[in-house]
């Protein structure tokens, strides 16, 4: 008989590097037998095979290859995968610092997921229902289907890049129980930059205000720095690693925030090269020529296509401020 994983290795090419720390590998992987022996029937558990820390690094790597580089279909097809990681981590101590993480890019599957239902490809059936969260065991994944038509593909992306999309989407979500106590403190110190301080809820799309919050390829903070840019604006990551510190983590935010924005003279080209890199940015703005991020971000990650109207709907959701002209009253 046919095992059954409950995080199904990826079926399309592999390139990025990503990895979980060994012994909280091993912690998921414990979790993902416990979760299983509570939901599953005895007569069933020999039909399923428990995720090894092998599995979990492949998952992680997919996960990071398609935030770059995949459509809105595989997207959509990893968000059932990408749920039950999250259920899973949350079951171990130290699983929480990932699944923050993880939990603010589910808006990306779920966006797409969703966008994949309006907008579907002619002569392509629509996707299956996605299985229940908890205790739903993952099958293989299903061959890749025929990318949509370009028209399709098109239409999609231009409502995962809307601003008034993703404020439907966050309209009602309630702010991180953690910003209430760090979003005065954060205010202050982004004041002091001179960076408006509407751009502390940056630590919500970025790490859901949990200040101990890392991804699986070395980002880590408030504002997931990672190493070498942490260093690049004044904080150390041995032996102390302050990029966990709140504080600490928000001047840099601050300080990076500031340096963006005198480079594109735009919040949104700011946030964009937050996320993918400035040097990524500059040379799509050069190559063009451009000067707006709207003239660029079909060139851009997928992740950075939906993270720049993401953020510009959570600081209008949050302070009712709107960032998202090139020459914003806002600027610094």
């Amino acid at each position: 008989m046919k095992r059954i994983v409950l995080i199904p290795a990826l079926a399309w090419p592999l390139a990025a590097s990503a990895q979980l720390p060994d012994d909280l590998l091993e912690q998921a992987v414990q979790a993902g037998e416990q979760l299983a022996r509570e939901h599953l029937p005895a007569d069933l558990l020999d039909q399923y095979e428990w995720p090894s820390p092998e599995t979990w690094t492949e998952f992680w790597t997919g996960l990071t290859q398609t935030l770059e580089t995949g459509s809105l279909d595989d997207l959509a097809w990893l968000k059932p995968a990408a749920e039950s990681a999250i259920e899973m981590l949350r079951m171990v101590p130290e699983g929480a610092s990932y699944a923050d993480w993880l939990q603010q890019r589910m808006d990306y599957f779920d966006m797409a997921e969703a966008l994949v239902r309006e907008v579907p490809a002619p002569g392509q059936p629509p996707p299956p229902p996605p299985p229940a969260r908890r205790g739903e065991l993952k099958t293989p994944p299903r061959p890749k289907p025929a990318p949509p038509p370009p028209a399709v593909q098109q239409r999609r992306m231009e409502s995962a890049r809307s601003t008034s999309k993703w404020e439907t989407k966050l309209s009602g979500r309630p702010a991180p129980a953690r910003a209430a106590a760090l979003a005065p403190r954060l205010k202050d110190i982004f004041r002091a930059e001179g960076v408006p301080p509407e751009l502390i809820w940056l630590a919500e799309v970025e790490s859901s205000f949990n200040p101990e919050a890392r991804s699986p390829v070395g980002a880590a903070g408030l504002f997931q720095f990672m190493p070498a840019t942490a260093q690049r604006f004044g904080l150390s990551v041995k032996p102390k690693d302050e990029r966990l510190a709140p504080e600490k983590s928000a001047g840099a935010a601050a300080k990076y925030l500031r340096y963006l924005h005198g480079m594109f003279h735009s919040w949104p080209l700011a946030f964009a090269a937050y996320n993918a890199g400035e040097g990524r940015v500059g040379k799509l703005l050069k190559s063009a020529p451009a000067r707006t991020f709207e003239a660029i971000q079909d060139r851009l990650p997928t992740e950075t296509q939906m993270y720049v109207p993401k953020v510009l709907a959570t600081i209008k959701l949050r302070e009712r401020v709107d960032l998202s002209a090139p020459a914003s009253s806002k600027s610094p």
